[in-house]
């Protein structure tokens, strides 16, 4: 077995452990969601400043300013390529929709369904109560975090190709673009840090520590024209840029 084959059974027995964590040790994690979201729910309260925040940051606006930073992370190391290695990257974009794709259809065969905090608990603060305008406040169906699980595939693909320090710059995006949905009470803090990671763990890694990502990609930059970023260089970041 090589190296990236062992971490690939390793993390999936790490997810499956997060996973049996929540069915074996229910109670504590119930305790621990319940925690968390009164936590902050005492704090969305008419006129606070805190609930304000928490109202802006969910808002669609604020999903696509956490897909913006996304791309600038990955335009960063786009823009310092050669011509090979953008198109290298375009096709690598592409995986990680499909990848998207995938785990999105994988998370429907968890059996785990409940409604958010927000519609679980009877008379919940709501921030959508304190704004005049739409925001994402509750779901009947919260499990898993959607939104959590985007940016860690994100954060998954940047480790893979770009290095730990870059891994360690999206793990913080996926954190702190992660955080508004628990805050207003949309998700359970599981429904990201366990249900989402854990698929994550046992999806995601089979695609990136085995050959499936950069066949797709290579299979992918076969089928595109010529002529879209002509090839001159020598690798993704070996070449200038022409």
């Amino acid at each position: 077995m090589t190296k990236r084959l062992v971490t690939a059974v390793l993390l999936t027995l790490l997810g499956a452990g997060i996973l049996a964590s929540y069915f074996l040790a229910n109670n504590a994690w119930k305790e621990l969601d319940a925690a968390i979201f009164y936590f902050f729910n005492a704090k969305l309260v008419p006129g606070s400043r805190f609930g304000l925040l928490v109202a802006y940051t969910n808002v669609r606006a604020f999903d696509a300013i956490s897909f913006i930073a996304m791309g600038l992370l990955y335009y960063y190391y786009f823009r310092r390529a050669d011509n090979a290695g953008r198109r290298l990257m375009i096709c690598l974009g592409v995986c990680m929709l499909l990848t998207g794709v995938l785990i999105k259809q994988c998370s429907g065969l968890i059996p785990i369904k409940h409604p958010s905090p927000t519609y679980f608990f009877d008379g919940a603060n709501r921030v959508g109560d304190l704004v005049d305008f739409p925001v994402k406040s509750g779901d009947r169906n919260s499990f898993p975090g959607d939104h959590g699980m985007m940016l860690m595939v994100f954060a998954a693909f940047m480790a893979r190709y770009f290095g730990r320090r870059t891994f360690g710059l999206a793990a913080l995006l996926a954190v702190i673009f992660a955080m508004p949905r628990i805050m207003a009470g949309a998700h359970w803090f599981s429904d990201v840090y366990m249900g989402s990671l854990s698929i994550a763990c046992m999806v995601v890694s089979w695609i990136l520590l085995t050959p499936a990502s950069d066949r797709v990609a290579a299979l992918l930059e076969r089928l595109m024209p010529a002529w879209f970023f002509p090839v001159g260089g020598s690798g993704m970041f070996g070449g200038k840029n022409r």
